[in-house]
């Protein structure tokens, strides 16, 4: 499949869209290239990129590879002193950042890494001496006006096996990690993955999750290996705007996003009277009950796409949207069968950084509830003797950097990749349980996962979050943040402590019912704050630190076990 030549690349600033067409954009990306070449950066160093989404991202990203330079991504939400650690322990030589108000959080520690030698500002120049990225395209374009093939001739000496990135873990359990991924490693991941890809290109893709994310970034460089146009959001509050301004073809997701919008259109068909509001709730039913693995649809579906999904389609997602892909965490069932019910295929993919990321996704045709999909072509993946999943490919990364110990851990000695995954396959499609490491075992010897039954409580489109406990207790406990919003809608402005404890009890309860004892939530407590970033309880990629939620809550875990 060839690139095409017609794409573009936009981002939303201050409400509007600017565009940049292909010819414009890989010429910027030559430019940089060059002009990084001039900064004194060579073959195999680091250059580091901390910048939201952007058509400038996208610039810089391509012009560190392509003169065989490492890029390192960082997450806008990372605290400095992992900023710092990351710049250091990579051993950066030049860092990218995109505005003012990032630079001047983490400026003092990027002045003390002695590895760098130069600070760009992508939108502007941030302090004494400080180049704007027009600044070194600009001296770019300079050099290869004298050496036009500078770019082309640096290119030419890449090796499939060089390192392409160090894309840092976001530390659920300790310091991040390097992963070490090389051009092969992505480019192989690129192309397997876009085989399972379920829209046919070209077409318009909607990015909104970070960049630095190993798997939105992977997604960029697939779309434009497909000839995608690629529309990166501005604001997350308006995202709902941008699907029907965009109308996009495809776009990745997390699942609470899509567990939001199927809330939004349920709470509609709650709260719609008359005969509108009796046929949206009929065809709700018939969406909700969807069997994906079905080949063909009944009449009545039929009748319902043609009576309220295709309008659907068309109010809420532009009228475009062919395919979301899942991934980051797992897929509600309820929620994969009404996305495919209303016609917008959902399938869900399975990956870690380490794996380059993608190891398995459920395409066109060959979806199972509560499934990632089967292997993509060429990656193997077994299950261990305690139920892990390991996997064998050429996406799977080359180490950790600097750190051989862990590496052989997660390596072994049989060349199989341990994920930390628990899990199984039935008919060649994987289904995780959970991670390895946060099993728990009870006082009564009983273990626990945690995350399914976090899975099904975050179900209800009242509650936000919730952090199974119980580790060396006699029973299961839960954290339980409620979905403001939500709760208001539901019990009005002046709901009280006791009407939202009923209310998340009886969520709870029937969460129960589906449990067998020793994984039933015997007592919970509900937190007046979320667990956020800034406050700690979560890594960049949105993953809970179960050590500090435990920590920090010790007090209010203590009390429900009195």
């Amino acid at each position: 499949m060839a690139a095409q030549d017609d794409f573009t690349i936009s981002v939303k600033r201050a409400g509007t869209w600017i565009d940049t067409k292909a010819v414009s954009f890989r010429e910027q990306i030559n430019s940089f290239a060059a002009g990084l070449y001039e900064l004194g950066v060579r073959h195999g160093d680091r250059v580091a990129l901390h910048a939201e989404n952007s058509t400038e991202w996208l610039v810089a990203d391509h012009a560190i590879l392509r003169i065989g330079a490492v890029t390192v991504p960082i997450y806008t939400t990372q605290p400095p002193d992992q900023v710092s650690y990351i710049l250091n322990n990579a051993g950066a030589r030049v860092y990218i950042v995109s505005t003012q108000d990032l630079y001047h959080g983490v400026r003092t520690d990027v002045k003390a890494a002695e590895s760098v030698i130069a600070r760009i500002g992508i939108l502007g120049s941030y302090g004494e001496g400080m180049p704007t990225l027009q600044d070194v395209q600009a001296s770019g374009r300079a050099r290869l006006a004298s050496h036009p093939e500078l770019v082309e001739d640096l290119t030419k000496r890449i090796s499939p096996d060089d390192l392409a990135t160090l894309a840092y873990t976001s530390g659920t359990t300790g310091e991040p990690k390097g992963v070490m991924l090389t051009h092969s490693n992505i480019a192989s991941n690129i192309l397997s993955t876009a085989k399972r890809m379920p829209f046919d290109p070209p077409g318009r893709m909607l990015s909104y999750l970070p960049l630095s994310h190993s798997l939105e970034r992977m997604a960029s460089f697939m779309y434009l290996y497909m000839g995608c146009s690629i529309y990166f959001v501005e604001n997350h509050l308006e995202l709902a705007e941008d699907i029907k301004t965009v109308r996009p073809k495809h776009m990745t997701s997390v699942p609470r996003l899509m567990e939001k919008i199927h809330a939004a259109v349920e709470a509609r068909g709650a709260n719609t009277t008359g005969l509108g509001g009796n046929l949206l709730r009929w065809a709700l039913s018939i969406a909700n009950s969807y069997d994906v693995t079905r080949k063909s649809k009944s009449v009545g579906h039929h009748l319902a796409d043609r009576l309220v999904f295709s309008k659907l389609r068309m109010r809420v997602f532009g009228g475009s949207l062919e395919a979301i892909t899942s991934g980051g965490a797992a897929l509600a069932p309820h929620t994969m069968s009404f996305f495919n019910a209303v016609g917008i295929h959902c399938g869900q993919g399975y990956g870690l950084t380490e794996t380059s990321p993608v190891i398995s996704l459920g395409g066109r045709g060959d979806l199972r509830p509560g499934s990632a999909g089967p292997p993509l072509d060429g990656i193997k993946v077994r299950i261990a003797e305690d139920d892990e999943i390991l996997a064998r490919g050429p996406n799977i990364m080359a180490g950790y950097y600097g750190k051989p110990e862990e590496t052989s851990e997660v390596m072994g000695d049989d060349g199989w990749f341990h994920t930390g995954d628990i899990g199984h396959i039935k008919d060649g499609h994987i289904y995780i349980t959970d991670r390895k490491k946060q099993l728990f075992k009870l006082s009564t010897g009983k273990y626990i996962a945690p995350t399914p039954i976090e899975i099904a409580l975050c179900e209800s489109p009242l509650i936000e979050q919730a952090v199974v406990i119980g580790s060396e207790r006699k029973f299961c406990g839960a954290l339980i943040v409620p979905d403001t919003q939500a709760v208001k809608n539901k019990l009005g402005e002046g709901a009280g402590d006791e009407a939202i404890h009923t209310l998340v009890e009886k969520i709870v309860w029937n969460v129960n019912k589906g449990l067998p004892v020793w994984e039933q939530v015997k007592k919970f407590h509900i937190l007046d704050a979320p667990f956020t970033i800034a406050t700690g309880e979560l890594t960049p990629t949105m993953k809970i630190k179960r050590r500090i939620v435990r920590e920090k809550y010790a007090d209010v875990i203590n009390a429900l076990y009195e």
